[in-house]
Parts: C-alpha cells; sequence; structure tokens
C-alpha cells in the first residue's frame, strides 16, 4: 500500500471548487470536486476513501478513470499535460468514527440533537471530497455547502461567508493551504466574539448545552494568544477570523484547522464558577498550542508528514511560551516539567522508539507516528534546547526570516535550523540533528576518578537493548563555569574535583533548569554533596534529583530500595513539582506489592507517613487566596492519603458528600473526584452508582464528567464492575472518544484488572471497527502495557498482541510495549524484596 510517488508529483493542484450537499436525516453526501491543476504526467492520481465516483472529467470532456481502493486513489489518464480542469462527481455517506465528515452527538433538556463537524487530519479530507491528500499540495480552496437546514442554526467555515443563494453558503477563497486542514460545522450552535488589537474577529462557537459563560475563558485566552504571536512571531495572523469550535464527538484534543480550530469540549470550555486551576492551565495551553499552528504548521507547512514534528514540536514549545507571556503568575513551564518532561524520558528510554524525524509513507502509518512523547514532548524539548542556545531574540529574527521566506508553501526541519542558525550565528543544525536523526537519549555519568571530575555519556535505556554506540551534542548547562557547555565527545575530564569544589562552593550539577533531554548518574561522593545541600536547590532541581533516580532505577542502574529512604526528604515541599515527582516515585512502588498483603499495608502506612503533614496543612478545602502550589499540590496529598486509607481523610471525604448529596457538580472543581472516588469505594452501592451514571449520561461538564469515570471505576464491587463493562459499548453512555479512559480505569483497578482484560480481547476487532481509523487507536496498547507488570500478564499479553504485530500501525507499538511490560516484570521479580524491605524499614 506504500505509496512509491507522492501524487503531487504527477499533478499538482492550484485551486479548488468544492460543493457539498449533505443530508443529516440520510446520513450522506453528495458533492462535485472541481480542480484546477498542472498535469505533469498524461497519468495521473486524485486521493479519494470511502467515496462512490460518479463521473470524471478534464477541461469539459470525460476521461477514463478506475477506482483503485488499495492505494486511496481514482487513476485518471488525461489527453494531455499541462493546465488541466478535472471535475469529479461523488458521493458518500457520513460515518460516526469521528474522521471525514461526521455527526456529533449530544443532548438539550433530554432531547438528541446532533451537529456536523469535520476532522481531516492526516489523511481524511479524502474521505470528503477527491484531492491530492497531501501536505505539499497547497493550493485555494472556495467552498459551497448546503445541508438540510433549519432556523436557528449556523454555518462556519475556515473563511468568512460571502453569501447565501438557494439554500447553498458560499465561503470566501482561502489562502494556499494543505487539504488537511480545511474544515467546517453546522448546527444549532452559539458563539461569543471579540477583536484583537489587530482587527482578527476571534470567536468561541458550542453547542446550547452549556452554558453561556462557559465560552468566556476560551475567549480571553484565544484572542490574548493570538497578540502575543502576532508580536512574538512578527508575522501578521494571515485570515479575517479565528473561531474555535467545540465538538461533542471529537477524537484528537484539538486540531489546527486554519481559522477554524476544533476541540474536544473538556479543551475549551470551562465553568467559570467551578473549575480547578489545573484544569485552567490545561485548556489554555490546549488553546495557544492550536494558535500558535495557525502560523506554524499553517501558514508554512511540513513538506511531507516525515517532518511532523516540525509542527508539534513546535507548538507544543510556543504554548509554554505563550501562556507564560500572557499570565506570567501561573509558572506554566512548570507543567512543562511535570508532563512533557517525564513523559518524554520514559518513552525514550525503550529500545526501538521512532526518532523525531521519522520516515514514513503508508497511510496507517502516518497516524502512528503521532507519538505524543516523542514527536510532541521530546521535540519540544529539542526546541526548549535551541531556544537556550540561540536567545529569545535570535529565536523570534529567526522565525520572522523563515516564515517570510516559506509562508503559504512548505518547509523541511533544514529550512529551520537554516534560518536559526542565520539569525544566530551558530550552527543549530549541528547541534539538533543528533537529536532529531537518533531515537533515545544519553545519560551522563559524572564521578571523581583519580580526584578528576569526568562525564562521560552512553545511550540510556530501560529493558533490552542493543547499544548502538550513539553519540549526542550535548548542552550541559552546568553550574560549573569550568564546564563545557556542549559535550559532542563520549567523556570529557573537567579537572580537579577538589579545586573546582572550593572555587565554586556549592556541589556540583548538570542540566540546571532541565531544559536538555538527558539524564544524571552521579556517583557516591557528588551525590552525596548535592543531598546534604537539598534545601538549597531550586525545586526544577529537586524535582531533577527524584526524576533520574526514578529513571535509573527502571533501566537497572540504580535502586529504587535505595530510593525509598530519600522520599521523606522531600515530602513536606510546599512546591508542586517536587510534590509530582515525589509521588511519582511513590507511585511506582505499588507495582512491588501485591493486593491486600502485608506488604501493601505497609506501604499503605507509608503513603500517610508522607502525606499526614501536608494533609494537615492543607486540609479539603480550598482557602481563598492560597497559592497556586497549594491548589496543585492538594490532589497529589488527598490521593495519597485515601490510598494510605487515612480515616480522617475517608470521614472528612465522605461528610462532604453527605452535604452536597443533592448536588455533587456543586463539589469543589479540585477536589471533587476524590470526594467520589472515596464514596464509591468505601461507601458505595448500587443506588449511588445509578445515580452517578445517571449524571454521566445527562451532564454537558466535560469536568463533572471526567471525575465520574475515575470514581465509577474504582469501585470494589464485581456487580458493579460486570455493568460497567456492558457499557463499554453503549455509544449513548460511553462516547467512543471516552472510552479509553473507561477502559483504562477498570484495568488499572486491581479489582477490575481481569475484567477489563477479558474485554477487550473479546472486543478487539469492535475497538478497530469504531477506532481504528483514529490515531489514538494505538494507545490502547500502551495503556495495557502501563498497568501490566507479573509474569502471567506479560504471557497473556504477548499471546494476545504478538500475532498483530505485522498490522500497519500497531508494529512499533505492540513491540515496544511487550519489552516496557518485560523489564517492568523482571524490575519486579528481582526487586521487591528489597524494596519492600525499604519501605519497611522505613515507616516510623
Amino acid at each position: 500500500m506504500a505509496e512509491l510517488t507522492h501524487f503531487y508529483e504527477k499533478f499538482q493542484p492550484d485551486h479548488y471548487d468544492i460543493y457539498l450537499d449533505i443530508n443529516r436525516e440520510k446520513k450522506q453526501f453528495s458533492g462535485r470536486s472541481t480542480i484546477t491543476g498542472h498535469a505533469k504526467q498524461q497519468s495521473i492520481s486524485i486521493h479519494q476513501k470511502f467515496l462512490k465516483i460518479q463521473a470524471v472529467q478534464a477541461d469539459g470532456e470525460d476521461v477514463p478513470f478506475k477506482i483503485d481502493d488499495q492505494n486511496e486513489a481514482i487513476q485518471i489518464e488525461l489527453s494531455k499535460t499541462g493546465d488541466t480542469t478535472i471535475t469529479i462527481d461523488f458521493s458518500a455517506k457520513l460515518t460516526d468514527t469521528m474522521m471525514g465528515i461526521y455527526p456529533s452527538y449530544y443532548e438539550v433538556d433530554g432531547v438528541k440533537k446532533q451537529i456536523i463537524g469535520t476532522q481531516f487530519e492526516t489523511t481524511a479530507a479524502r474521505q470528503a471530497f477527491p484531492c491530492v491528500d497531501e501536505p505539499e499540495a497547497k493550493a485555494t480552496f472556495n467552498l459551497a455547502i448546503k445541508y438540510d437546514e433549519h432556523d436557528g442554526e449556523t454555518i462556519i467555515s475556515n473563511m468568512p461567508e460571502v453569501k447565501t443563494e438557494n439554500g447553498v453558503h458560499y465561503f470566501d477563497t482561502t489562502m494556499r493551504m494543505s487539504t488537511y486542514l480545511i474544515a467546517f460545522g453546522f448546527g444549532e450552535l452559539q458563539s461569543k466574539q471579540t477583536t484583537t488589537k489587530s482587527g482578527v474577529k476571534v470567536g468561541v462557537f458550542a453547542t446550547k448545552a452549556h452554558k453561556a459563560d462557559e465560552l468566556d475563558f476560551a475567549l480571553d485566552i484565544a484572542k490574548r494568544s493570538i497578540e502575543f504571536y502576532e508580536d512574538f512571531y512578527q508575522t501578521p495572523y494571515p485570515l479575517p477570523h479565528s473561531w474555535q469550535l467545540a465538538l461533542p464527538d471529537f477524537s484528537a484534543g484539538a486540531m489546527e484547522n486554519w481559522g477554524l480550530v476544533t476541540y474536544r469540549e473538556a479543551y475549551l470550555l470551562l465553568d467559570p464558577k467551578n473549575t480547578s486551576f489545573e484544569m485552567k492551565q490545561l485548556v489554555a495551553t490546549v488553546i495557544a498550542h492550536e494558535l500558535a499552528h495557525q502560523w506554524f504548521g499553517d501558514l508554512v507547512t511540513m513538506k511531507w508528514w516525515d517532518d511532523l514534528w516540525l509542527n508539534e514540536s513546535f507548538a507544543n514549545m510556543m504554548e509554554y511560551v505563550a501562556i507564560d507571556a500572557i499570565e506570567p503568575d501561573w509558572h506554566i513551564w512548570e507543567v512543562f516539567q511535570t508532563s512533557d518532561v517525564p513523559a518524554a524520558l520514559q518513552r525514550d528510554a525503550t529500545d526501538g522508539v521512532q526518532p523525531v524525524h521519522v520516515q514514513v509513507e503508508n497511510p496507517a502509518e502516518i497516524d502512528s507516528i503521532f507519538d505524543a512523547a516523542i514527536v510532541y514532548a521530546k521535540g519540544a524539548r529539542m526546541l526548549v534546547m535551541a531556544r537556550a542556545l540561540v536567545g529569545d531574540d535570535a529565536l523570534r529574527k529567526g522565525l520572522k526570516n523563515y516564515f517570510a521566506a516559506h509562508k503559504f508553501h512548505n518547509a523541511t526541519g533544514a529550512d529551520l535550523w537554516s534560518a536559526l542558525g542565520d539569525a544566530s550565528g551558530m550552527d543549530v543544525g549541528a547541534i539538533m540533528n543528533s537529536w532529531l536523526e537518533q531515537p533515545g537519549y544519553p545519560v551522563v555519568t559524572a564521578k571523581v576518578v583519580d580526584g578528576k571530575l569526568t562525564l562521560t555519556q552512553q545511550q540510556f535505556f530501560i529493558g533490552e537493548s542493543k547499544d548502538a554506540d550513539r553519540k549526542w551534542q550535548i548542552p550541559l548547562n552546568s553550574n560549573y563555569d569550568q564546564v563545557p557547555d556542549i559535550m559532542a565527545d563520549k567523556t570529557v575530564t573537567v579537572g580537579d574535583y577538589d579545586q573546582l569544589r572550593e572555587q565554586n562552593g556549592k556541589p556540583f550539577f548538570l542540566n540546571a533548569g532541565n531544559n536538555s533531554h538527558f539524564i544524571i548518574q552521579y556517583d557516591e561522593t557528588l551525590m552525596k554533596d548535592i543531598l546534604a545541600h537539598v534545601d538549597q536547590l531550586d525545586a526544577i532541581a529537586q524535582l531533577q534529583i527524584l526524576q533520574d533516580l526514578r529513571l535509573l532505577a527502571d533501566g537497572r542502574q540504580n535502586s529504587y530500595a535505595n530510593i525509598v529512604p530519600l522520599l521523606p526528604q522531600f515530602a513536606g515541599s510546599h512546591s508542586n513539582i517536587v510534590n509530582a515527582a515525589l509521588y511519582r516515585v511513590a507511585g511506582n512502588l505499588k507495582k512491588f506489592v501485591a493486593p491486600k498483603s502485608t506488604e501493601k499495608h505497609q506501604l499503605q502506612a507509608f503513603f500517610n507517613q508522607l502525606s499526614a503533614g501536608q494533609l494537615d496543612r492543607l486540609g479539603w478545602n480550598p482557602k481563598p487566596g492560597e497559592s497556586n502550589d497549594d491548589q496543585l499540590t492538594r490532589p497529589y496529598v488527598l490521593s495519597a492519603a485515601l490510598y494510605a486509607e487515612n480515616a480522617d481523610a475517608m470521614a472528612s471525604a465522605h461528610s462532604l458528600f453527605k452535604t452536597n448529596q443533592s448536588d455533587l457538580a456543586a463539589l469543589p472543581a479540585g477536589i471533587r473526584v476524590f470526594i467520589l472516588i472515596n464514596e464509591v469505594k468505601n461507601f458505595g452501592n448500587k443506588d449511588l452508582f445509578d445515580q452517578l451514571l445517571d449524571d454521566y449520561r445527562k451532564t454537558a461538564d466535560a469536568s463533572y464528567k471526567q471525575d465520574i469515570c475515575a470514581a465509577l471505576t474504582s469501585t470494589t464491587d464485581s456487580a458493579l464492575i460486570a455493568e460497567l463493562i456492558t457499557k463499554f459499548k453503549d455509544a449513548d453512555t460511553i462516547k467512543p472518544q471516552d472510552l479509553r479512559a473507561w477502559f483504562r480505569g477498570v484495568l488499572a483497578n486491581e479489582d477490575g484488572e481481569q475484567a477489563a482484560w477479558d474485554w477487550i480481547r473479546a472486543n478487539w476487532q469492535w475497538l478497530e471497527d469504531t477506532v481504528g481509523g483514529d490515531m489514538e487507536f494505538g494507545t490502547y496498547i500502551t495503556v495495557i502495557s502501563s498497568v501490566f507488570h507479573t509474569s502471567q500478564r506479560l504471557a497473556e499479553f504477548k499471546a494476545f498482541f504478538e500475532p498483530k504485530i505485522p498490522t500497519p500501525g500497531l508494529t512499533r507499538e505492540i513491540k515496544m510495549d511487550i519489552s516496557v511490560i518485560e523489564s517492568r516484570v523482571a524490575l519486579v521479580n528481582d526487586e521487591k524484596d528489597a524494596v519492600n524491605q525499604a519501605v519497611n524499614q522505613a515507616v516510623k
């Protein structure tokens, strides 16, 4: 199925006139795609998928064509090369796969309704209209849409509507753009709009299932983000408007369609009276990410999907740059340190992981390269490294030149490095290509050898591996000036350690700020010095110590038994990011204990010891004026206290539940999930189960839905688990986009693991049929590998998934996840006695 020749090499579109007639009641549509372009050969190919082609003409004359479903193509024979206009009549069905043109379902006052939306990335525009569906095939588009319209409906698209005639809505001509960025939506929509300083119209659109004030937060963030980017990029926003549309059914988190960004409702709409600070941060960064793409990805687009990182890595970095600028008190870079950084480090340590820049052709494989931990998180770390190297002035100058050179066209990674190199006077490409083209990352071993401070780099692995003797150009970012800025060799000798220590007057440290993509193994002398002065380290340095020790333990270069005694040193920290790292390590200790065992009770006592002081300090109820750190730390502490079965914590949660039983949605959003989990696990019954499931079906509040999911999947009642699993295929209760969270919740519940594992093995074909075209389908396998940690589960995993290794888009994921489980099983088998003994000794 691999396309040996990109279709764009044979036919280069310049302009499309697209007419669509959509009938929601019959769940079908028809249309005409008129493409003006240049044929370089007489035999050309146009993409189509699931379309019924009625006729093909070139310059008004019928031409021979045949359908090639294997290559998702219409093969057309022209009478001549050169400029030509191709007209294709077609029809197709609306589907419920959340790809192409599809209905999105919701309820208002118990009445079921739908709006129509689109999702064309990566290769689904061809499901909506015949086109050359490749990023390089940029063209202008005129869109005309007719639909079974009734009063009170709104239709929106990438560009403003210019007229309506005979029920057909005509939209203004787009800029030159890629097919996967075309979008439209229609139905009973409400909106709020404003205008930026430069005159760009900004709007937020949603169904009427939501209160009007739920649109306010997104409108404010979107407006200020666009204003920030226009200034930072020194390049105007190129379209008349920027619409943000919340879709009730949406497979990804959000999609950067040019001028019409689409979102899951959870990532756009917020209740201004009851939303956690964490959720505000999440929604703000998602909006800023998508709007960063309006320049980086939309105005300038990667030439082919192998440079996907150009889009995603850059937007992933810029979401933090933007929110840090418009909400500096949020300290948003701390979120990068607790989410993106550990995700990238964990995933990138498994042998077989893809590099950031990865060769790809097959459409199924294209979807599979959207590896969030690599293309988004690791790529963003690379760009953070580049930003730190060149500085913001050179970054902005380089980007301005990059946009000027490539706007409305395509670019490669080399083009970006060239622009940044010219602006900074540095060979940025030489440094960054060692990170871009190679998978994995190094561990830098720092030790005193014969009195000399010596640094050595070697690739870090978790699990079975073959060392390919890779080297990186590592920005070391040391707190000692005597250390070189870049480590390009395998080994560097810095100098006499005692003299260096005396001159600098502080413990030796690498990767200050944690901006570079490597970890450090300090020898006993250096680590002892660091730990003796740990209170003098900033929060990011403390996070790094815990993060690196955890990864080294996973990679068998340290032991969790050695880390356990250190954890109480960090337990009193008021820093959210230190607590995030602390409880990530503590959470990993759970895999070393069996359900209902003496060892588990000891671990619960240890969790109680770690969290008790903070529980007393913070309490359950948010306090007026408390710090952002306290708001973000409380969830870690409450979760730990409930795992510990702290009697006071459980009683407080039960009391709060009782007080608010008539309106559980009104519980403070930051603590609601823990109250509901506690109630379901420790005081629950069938009546509560039914009440929460009913609330889940009726509420339009995505945050409350997530809390109910977490609570119900934590039940210990086998009968309720069995009932819950019957809802997995009931789209009226659990939308396919939300199923993974429900499945993971039951699988991670020791009382539900077997039932969830049995279900997915029995229903894999149904799952593939339902969400198989979705780029997140493979993450179901990742979810399973994140939970399993016994020899029995490993054998079962291999028995089920190994036969599926040849499946396009799943091959890499299955192989990597087998390795992930194998390494975890070996770790648990080898170290559980030592770890449990260390926990036992740590409990006072």
